[in-house]
């Protein structure tokens, strides 16, 4: 005869992993149907080891311990996922939303295990609020965005390039053309940059005032 508060551990645990099913399967599916690394599987999985884990802390300390020492683990481990979802090419970093997503849906796996349940779906509306409703924002915001074309001409170095680029990329512009040529004793970098209006002269001067570079020009 099974015990009835064992068989309440048990249907609380299974009712815990169910709904790390369906908060973490909550977020996947939007990260999912946006293309991105960590999708639907990888959300549900997460969000399902967090849960257990925090249990199984809380469950083996039995006041003989610090319940909060495995799941301060979780959050390590989890750390290195996230750091494989983060590319770096060229200046540009992507893939950091996907990392905070997954350290967030390992969150909302602790409070479940923990039996926070109701901060637990909070946390995934707000999740989904910020990733589903802030996308038309930052379309708004993207509307707001201008082009332009710099000349840049930079003493011959194989530095040069990438160091300008770098510090485009720090003013807040994208870098969404670049070519590079020599003229004469120069170097010639042609840049197209993108973004908020206000940040281009900024740029403009920051290059104009970099130790390799003679001249920056507007380009026709």
């Amino acid at each position: 005869m099974i015990p009835a508060d064992f068989r309440a551990l048990h249907l609380e645990l299974l009712i815990q992993l169910l709904l790390g099913v369906l908060l973490g399967g909550a977020i996947g599916i939007e990260r999912e149907l946006k293309g991105k690394p960590a999708g639907l599987r990888t959300n549900i999985l997460i969000c399902m080891a967090a849960v257990l884990f925090t249990t199984l802390s809380i469950r083996m300390s039995q006041g003989r311990g610090d319940p909060g020492r495995l799941a301060a683990q979780i959050l390590t481990g989890v750390g290195f996922i996230g750091a494989g979802t983060i590319l770096h090419t060229r200046g540009a970093v992507t893939g950091l939303t996907s990392a905070a997503t997954i350290w967030v849906v390992t969150a909302i796996g602790i409070a479940l295990g923990s039996g926070a349940y109701v901060e637990a779906m909070g946390a995934t509306v707000l999740v989904m609020l910020v990733l589903a409703g802030l996308a038309r924002f930052e379309e708004f915001l993207s509307r707001q965005s201008t082009t332009t074309r710099l000349v840049v001409h930079a003493k011959p170095s194989p530095t040069a390039f990438p160091e300008l680029e770098a510090l485009v990329r720090r003013t807040g512009l994208e870098v969404v053309d670049s070519k590079v040529r020599q003229e004469n004793v120069d170097m010639v970098i042609d840049l197209t940059l993108q973004g908020f209006k206000g940040l281009h002269e900024e740029a403009m001067l920051a290059i104009l005032h970099h130790p390799l570079v003679r001249t920056v020009s507007r380009g026709e």
